[in-house]
């Protein structure tokens, strides 16, 4: 009988255009694998842990009960929790519209034809440079109800020494004030690079033309400052969710949970009364809502330049 010999296509290599490309494609890869490690295991790692951690009643040990959405149940009708989302809430509305003017405002302070713009600029720039810790601490002093300069400072006009800290109908406002004090350098640098990236010629034209200097702000720079806005209100929303340090340090969320926010109260309940599995519910929410609201700001930034490019 004889053997059938069968012959196979001999194989065929990538042509030099594929190739290339391949190539190009595998080079990008490499170099995103580094960075793409680290967000996996630092960044999305933590947040699906948290997420499954949350299902469960754990006190940190090695035994965990699974319970389902109980712990969300007991969420939702917390009074304490509802508490600390408000007052994120205010903090995410005094980032909002206190910060950021204020950071445009030292931004366009900076360009006025004054002199001694940086000495301003390196006076305006110093709260931010400050550690947090070291922030709250100097606060402290400065509160403080009987030898504290914002104590003294208020005496002059007349009024009564005030237990900034201590009492709950001021304790939150001296916080938002220290915040303010705090981060609206960081705006003012963020409106200042993005000031400057604006072509000069647009105001000469302006000039030109008769416009006033409000009008050359009104009509050229505060438009070309709206996706630097944008970027402020996003991260002054998502950082005011996620606000924890400088409460924890001045009141840690006293007195009588007047200061309590979504970061000190989850940190209580995983770290002190040793409840993880609620801790997590607590973190988990916190990240769900920056994310929808992050995620609505750029909805909404999307629908605005489509309708900017159909105009």
């Amino acid at each position: 009988m004889q053997k059938t010999e069968y012959s196979y296509p001999a194989a065929t290599s990538l042509s030099p255009g594929r190739k290339k490309q391949f190539d190009k494609r595998l080079t990008i890869c490499l170099f995103l694998a580094p960075a793409l490690i680290v967000y996996c295991i630092y960044i999305l790692y933590p947040i699906f842990g948290t997420a499954q951690y949350s299902f469960y009643q754990w006190k940190g040990g090695a035994d965990k009960t699974f319970i389902g959405l109980q712990n969300y149940t007991v969420l939702f009708s917390d009074p304490v929790f509802w508490k600390a989302f408000l007052n994120n809430v205010k903090i995410i509305f005094t980032s909002v519209f206190l910060q950021i003017p204020l950071g445009l405002i030292m931004a366009l302070i900076l360009f006025a034809p004054i002199r001694g713009k940086r000495l301003f600029q390196t006076i305006y720039f110093m709260p931010f440079l400050m550690s947090t810790v070291a922030i709250g601490m100097l606060w402290i002093f400065m509160f403080d109800p009987l030898n504290g300069v914002v104590n003294r400072l208020i005496s002059l006009f007349g009024f009564e020494y005030v237990a900034w800290l201590s009492e709950e109908k001021t304790a939150m406002s001296a916080i938002l004030l220290v915040i303010v004090w705090q981060y609206a350098p960081f705006y003012m640098i963020l409106f200042k690079a993005a000031i400057v990236g604006i072509s000069e010629d647009l105001y000469e034209a302006a000039s030109i033309d008769g416009a006033s200097g409000f009008e050359r702000f009104w009509h050229i720079t505060l438009p070309l400052l709206l996706p630097t806005i944008v970027t402020s209100s996003t991260l002054a929303i998502v950082g005011s969710l996620k606000a924890f340090d400088i409460f924890y340090i001045m009141t840690g969320g006293g007195p009588n949970g007047s200061t309590e926010l979504l970061g000190t109260y989850m940190y209580k309940q995983a770290f002190i009364h040793f409840d993880m599995g609620y801790g997590s519910a607590v973190a988990f929410m916190m990240f769900l809502l920056a994310f929808i609201a992050a995620g609505v700001i750029q909805v909404m930034e999307a629908g605005r330049k489509k309708k900017g490019a159909m105009q």
